[in-house]
């Protein structure tokens, strides 16, 4: 059984080695001029291979076609991918979030474990390949590159989404599986910025349990807890990541991004404190009066949007001008401008329609022989370690079938 595997990211890779480790005479082919280029630069190069986490929890964590992905991760959960590093020689450290890294921090110490894998199975591996066309002719898939033509028995499509393009996510699966008649959900940026006005002055700002949410007509579309980075054109941090990939397929329309600097607190509990700081410091200035409740940086912009000047006594505030003050620090609002570029997603959502792809099998519906494995697809999750996993679980179960007569 001849298996051409197309795309050396962890899906593709993860593909060859199960497909080889079957049986199969494997060929891995990358456009790159060597592997895992787009995973050499995951988690800032420390690469967050998966997430140590119960399946309920992992599913939780899934935004597109999470049962498309139930087959696949039971077959092969993140314990066993922990298994599979840890067992070849690769030490493994978990840190919050049940985040699972190399304990090296080097993503380049990943890359080489499953290009060692690949050596041992007899995986034939040919970097500066780009494929140009995928046919099918009598039962047999012809592979065209820019110097031959290559018959193979199977296929597994492994080439990503379009995500950071100098990697060599540009897009060729797609234009694989529309040959064959499959359909592309519409790509998406995920796992990236929020884009909004008025936060030049606050970048770099970094902000902790804080709940940022997208709001719509005073109703509240979709929000995230934790951490927040402010940009000069917008929001970023695991919040606004994560949310980012809940409102990738909003309708158009008019957005606003609110920010609740204090969610522990509700609007009575944040009056009691309120209170209680400027009683400690009823001769101060107001402007002056907020460094107990505030970060520096956001003092300024808390106090302007309040309304109350800024040399007013805090023992001349009213009621009603603490109230406003207090709706201010649970709704810093900026209006929503979008999303970052999709070359910039961490990921991309969208893609090759799973209701055409068996997820027992990861085998096309439309042409036998044909498989696909991780981004390519219309799945997607948040940051954790989530889609890398997904990439392997996937590219895991292609192998596998792909190399089945």
């Amino acid at each position: 059984m001849k298996v051409a595997v197309i795309g050396g990211g962890p899906a593709g890779m993860m593909a060859a080695i199960t497909a080889a480790d079957s049986g199969a005479e494997v060929t891995l082919f990358d456009k790159n001029e060597k592997l895992g280029k787009k995973l050499y630069i995951s988690g800032k190069g420390r690469c967050n291979l998966t997430n140590d986490c119960s399946a309920r929890d992992f599913f939780s964590n899934v935004v597109t076609n999470p049962k498309f992905l139930f087959g696949a991760i039971n077959k092969f959960p993140p314990q066993e991918v922990m298994e599979f590093c840890q067992s070849r020689g690769l030490p493994l450290k978990t840190e919050r979030g049940n985040r699972v890294f190399p304990a090296s921090d080097k993503s380049s110490d990943v890359i080489k474990l499953f290009a060692t894998e690949l050596s041992r199975k007899g995986v034939q591996i040919r970097l500066n390949t780009e494929i140009l066309a995928v046919e099918c002719q009598e039962n047999a898939f012809l592979l065209t590159t820019i110097t031959d033509i290559i018959l193979f028995d199977r296929v597994i499509v492994a080439t990503g989404g379009v995500s950071y393009s100098a990697t060599g996510s540009t897009g060729d699966g797609y234009r694989f599986a529309e040959f064959f008649g499959h359909k592309t959900v519409e790509l998406k940026p995920a796992l990236c910025r929020i884009l909004c006005n008025g936060t030049k002055q606050l970048e770099g700002l970094s902000l902790k349990n804080v709940t940022v949410s997208l709001m719509s007509g005073g109703k509240t579309i979709a929000s995230e807890f934790g951490e927040m980075l402010f940009t000069d054109d917008g929001v970023s941090g695991p919040t606004a990541l994560s949310l980012s990939s809940k409102i990738n397929r909003l309708q158009k329309g008019s957005y606003t991004l609110s920010i609740d600097l204090k969610p522990a607190l509700d609007m009575d509990k944040l009056d009691a404190r309120l209170l209680r700081d400027f009683t400690e410091r009823m001769n101060k200035d107001f402007i002056n009066s907020l460094d107990a409740l505030l970060p520096e940086r956001l003092i300024k912009e808390v106090a302007e949007r309040s309304g109350i000047p800024f040399g007013k006594k805090v023992h001349q505030i009213t009621a009603a001008e603490r109230a406003k003050l207090a709706h201010t620090i649970k709704n810093l609002q900026f209006s929503f401008v979008g999303l970052d570029d999709i070359e910039y997603g961490i990921v991309t959502a969208g893609g090759v329609d799973v209701k055409e792809i068996n997820p027992s099998t990861m085998e096309s519906k439309l042409c036998k022989g044909l498989f696909f494995a991780g981004e390519v697809m219309d799945v997607d999750a948040y940051t954790g370690g989530f889609n890398i996993q997904i990439a392997l679980s996937t590219g895991y179960v292609a192998g596998l079938s792909a190399a089945k007569n």
